[in-house]
């Protein structure tokens, strides 16, 4: 485990089953990592019941932000704008009184919230979700899984550069491979977004040394062996990585070099944010919060920036007209 204090604030009413499983989560998280500091964002009943079931030394490393209006996971992404737990979750990042945040609330509302409260990156207009996959030959970076549903293919190209940038932070994979999701690998194959943004990544400048290999198929996403990065967008690829998951558990669980993708990253915004699923259990929260805490302290948002910095520094300039956060 990496070492430095991590400061995550937990979104206490995220989910299908928050509280019960956010506060079984982030139980497990504090007992396995002794430099993790907690901010339960909630009701202060329910972070009452978390505090009970430390030790003093464990309850020294939490504090609580009382909230008590939650954004449900059938309400407008919109709905992010009032005072509920993951805007206050949002605002403790901004603030610096949280270094990262954690949710398994409404993925429409956490992006939104997330956009508004801290920004975006440079030359980013629609962010992106990644989720890591332990593939046969390694971590394969699959984004965007339900960040943009329906992408232009400019914004296809941009998130191109932006999972290149987090496998070579986060993953630290060395020049990446990129290949974006088709029903084939010839050239022409696929639908008109994906024939639009085929010939766009081939001439796209990518950081780290990353290269644009072509299209690539789904086996490719399994078996990691053409790819490091897949490029998608989020309607598809949140269905793939749930039907992997599907496939993980009929199997009897996932690869042995690595677990099932449990959260995601949310990239493209100025703050490091990680969502999980709204039906994730108690292991998948304490997975998201690991995860939250090893970005921070690979300083990863701050590390793809300053990637997104020097790309943008060759004369490259945003060709997208998408629209910014669709509320």
């Amino acid at each position: 485990m990496e070492p430095g204090a991590a400061r995550i604030a937990v979104d206490l009413l995220g989910g299908d089953d928050a509280p019960a499983v956010v506060v079984d989560g982030a139980l497990r998280a504090m007992r396995a990592d002794p430099d993790l500091h907690l901010l339960l964002v909630g009701p202060t009943e329910v972070a009452d019941e978390l505090i009970a079931a430390l030790d003093p030394a464990q309850r020294a490393r939490i504090t609580v932000r009382p909230v008590r209006d939650v954004v449900g996971m059938a309400d407008h992404p919109s709905a992010a704008r009032s005072e509920s737990t993951v805007r206050a979750a949002v605002t403790a990042v901004r603030d610096g009184t949280a270094d990262a945040l954690v949710s398994a609330g409404a993925t429409g509302a956490t992006v939104t919230a997330s956009v508004l409260g801290l920004g975006r990156s440079p030359e980013i207009r629609q962010p992106a979700l990644a989720a890591t996959l332990p593939a046969v030959a390694g971590p394969v970076v699959l984004l965007d899984v339900g960040g943009s549903l329906e992408p232009r293919p400019a914004t296809l190209a941009r998130h191109a550069v932006l999972g290149a940038a987090y496998a070579a932070v986060a993953h630290s994979i060395a020049a990446p491979r990129v290949g974006l999701l088709s029903v084939g690998t010839e050239a022409g194959k696929g639908d008109r977004v994906r024939r639009a943004t085929d010939p766009l990544l081939a001439v796209e400048p990518l950081p780290g040394g990353a290269r644009y290999i072509g299209l690539v198929e789904g086996y490719d996403v399994a078996l990691g062996a053409r790819a490091d990065v897949v490029v998608t967008d989020g309607f598809t690829g949140n269905v793939l990585l749930k039907a992997i998951e599907g496939a993980y558990a009929m199997a009897g669980g996932p690869p042995a070099q690595g677990g099932a993708p449990r959260a995601a990253a949310l990239l493209g915004v100025a703050g490091t944010v990680v969502v999980c699923h709204g039906s994730a259990r108690a292991d998948d929260v304490a997975s998201g919060i690991a995860l939250a805490a090893h970005l921070w302290r690979r300083r990863a948002t701050d590390l793809v920036s300053a990637l997104l910095d020097r790309d943008a520094a060759t004369g490259r300039t945003d060709r997208s007209t998408d629209t910014e956060v669709r509320t």
